[in-house]
């Protein structure tokens, strides 16, 4: 008897079960490296933490939904999963994290350089797999993105500890870092699948909208979620001065007391015992929390408008039930 799978991320993942194992497998195969043992060993200990898969994922069911028949979308998913797998050493990096997916991060147990050379050794490995399908539109595709990701992540390091930064700032980072990888999962199911334009645009736009929610719902839980739900620690972005859209909208509406307080905490990065929980409380007080919240619900209705271009498909419901889960982590 086939057990009773919780939410539709799970039931995604079963019923793409036979696509996942094919992903999978050639992820675990082009990491190998006979010159170097430590890339698998860094890479594995990233892939091997529980990871939810979701952008793969999305590539997969974005090419079943449009009926595609080869294998294509297999060699595109692993392309995914090494791009975001690759953000995330180097991010690491970057902000000096120690944990990743409740586990050390790879910098910590092995040192920055390990993962600096690692990650870009995994986005070389992803340039090698979205070549192979032959597909000069699909190729174009990942390749933006993964230009697009670079300047997201750079934008957000200037942005970073910086009191005017705003809420368009907020966006471009959010497109960039996170919703740029998202569509461009969802868009090249459809291309490989020679899907009707409006459908390749309506499947471009649900990856948007859901990468938008996905990291919207994810600074929320920072500051008001349980770390297990997010895979790090509670207070992340506090500690390390990311301007998100909680904050950016309590700075905006801050009296001259809370103004030095951010002022002391984000943008001098002078933080004591119960600064933390301090922000939380003027983050709650001022209702950024809740609004933030709204604004993830919002565009994750955003997300399922754009599947009403697609044809009736069983996939496109689960697609739909996606954007609900995403959005339900911070209810």
């Amino acid at each position: 008897m086939t057990a009773t799978v919780a939410n539709p991320l799970e039931r995604l993942t079963e019923v793409l079960g036979d696509d996942m194992g094919r992903v999978n497998a050639l992820i675990r195969e082009r990491m190998a490296s006979e010159n170097a043992p430590r890339i698998p060993e860094v890479t594995a200990h990233l892939i091997d933490a529980g990871g939810k898969r979701i952008r793969p994922l999305l590539t997969l069911a974005a090419a079943r939904v449009c009926g595609y028949q080869g294998d294509a979308h297999v060699k595109l998913a692993a392309t995914v999963e090494f791009i975001h797998t690759a953000t995330l050493l180097h991010d690491d990096v970057v902000d000096e994290s120690g944990q990743r997916r409740g586990r050390p991060t790879a910098n910590l147990l092995w040192d920055n350089q390990s993962s600096v050379l690692v990650g870009d050794y995994l986005f070389a490995r992803a340039f090698q797999l979205m070549v192979e399908p032959g597909n000069l539109r699909a190729l174009s595709i990942l390749s933006n993105a993964a230009a697009v990701i670079a300047e997201g992540e750079v934008l957000q390091l200037s942005a970073a500890q910086d009191l005017a930064t705003d809420e368009a700032t907020y966006m471009k980072v959010v497109r960039g870092k996170t919703a740029a990888l998202f569509s461009a999962a969802t868009q090249v199911g459809p291309v490989i699948a020679g899907a009707d334009e409006t459908v390749v645009q309506a499947l471009f736009d649900y990856g948007d909208a859901l990468g938008i929610c996905f990291q919207i719902v994810d600074d929320f839980l920072d500051y008001g979620g349980a770390g297990a739900e997010i895979g790090k620690n509670l207070g992340d972005d506090f500690r390390e001065r990311k301007l998100t859209l909680p904050v950016i909208r309590a700075i905006a509406m801050a009296d001259a007391e809370e103004r030095a307080f951010w002022e002391r905490t984000l943008g001098k990065g002078v933080q004591n015992d119960g600064d933390l929980e301090r922000a939380m409380a003027i983050l709650t007080a001022r209702g950024t929390l809740e609004s933030t919240r709204q604004t993830a619900l919002d565009w994750a209705d955003k997300a399922q408008a754009a599947l009403s271009a697609l044809p009736a498909h069983p996939m496109r419901a689960m697609l739909v039930e996606l954007a609900q889960f995403v959005v339900r982590r911070a209810s």
